[in-house]
């Protein structure tokens, strides 16, 4: 069996059973959601960390305009291939890579405008001495987790690499994990998303990548080791 065959045998196994993980037990505003985001909530349903420097400012906006800028680097080293041929062989390496971020961050974008399910803290309703969810709101357009979307865009440097330089596509890919949940994390602290909100994320950026990486397979193929970023 060759590489490819390997390959997409076992990425139709992992999404496939993190579909039925994700349907079957982590349904939006579900039991486990529910259960995960108590901690962060005060009697009244109100989310004390919601406003939290930390989360609210390093989290959403540091640590995003950080990943940024590393996608811009993808985004100048691409164009300055045609310039400099120094980089020329890294062209395609580079404009893929920060074309499917854009691909990716762009439908999770998409899917998160159109959705009609509320956040958190707009699901909740204080009454004298507790609160109760209100399934029913629609405001927010929170699903899937667009922040956490920054994050695991990560997941096509192990693409990228895979094939020419493994320890670099480990790295992101394990880079993509740790960010993308941690960064989701943060939002569900403050009550801006549930946990699965950020696993559909999740899941629909690896979704994006493995259709893609099937249609350019035979491209990575002839892809040369090139210098490090």
């Amino acid at each position: 069996m060759s590489d490819q065959q390997r390959f997409f045998i076992l990425q139709f196994f992992i999404l496939t059973l993190g579909f039925s993980i994700l349907w079957l037990l982590f349904p939006v505003a579900g039991t486990l959601d529910l259960h995960l985001i108590q901690p962060y909530m005060d009697r009244t349903g109100h989310f004390p960390l919601k406003r939290d420097w930390a989360l609210a400012e390093l989290n959403h906006r540091y640590v995003k305009d950080i990943l940024i800028a590393v996608y811009l680097i993808y985004l100048l080293k691409w164009a300055a291939s045609y310039k400099w041929t120094a980089l020329k062989p890294q062209r395609w390496q580079s404009g893929y890579f920060i074309g499917l971020v854009l691909i990716s961050t762009s439908c999770i974008g998409i899917l998160k405008s159109q959705s009609g399910h509320a956040c958190p803290w707009d699901m909740t309703l204080a009454t004298v001495h507790d609160f109760f969810w209100d399934f029913s709101a629609t405001a927010g357009h929170c699903f899937p987790g667009g922040h956490a979307a920054t994050g695991f865009a990560l997941f096509v440097g192990y693409f990228v690499y895979r094939l020419t330089e493994p320890k670099r596509a480990w790295f992101y890919l394990f880079a993509a994990l740790i960010l993308g949940f941690v960064m989701g994390w943060a939002q569900m602290m403050r009550g801006a998303h549930f946990l699965s909100h950020n696993l559909w994320t999740a899941w629909v950026i690896w979704l994006i990548n493995v259709l893609a990486y099937a249609l350019f397979y035979k491209r990575f193929l002839g892809t040369q080791i090139s210098p490090k970023l």
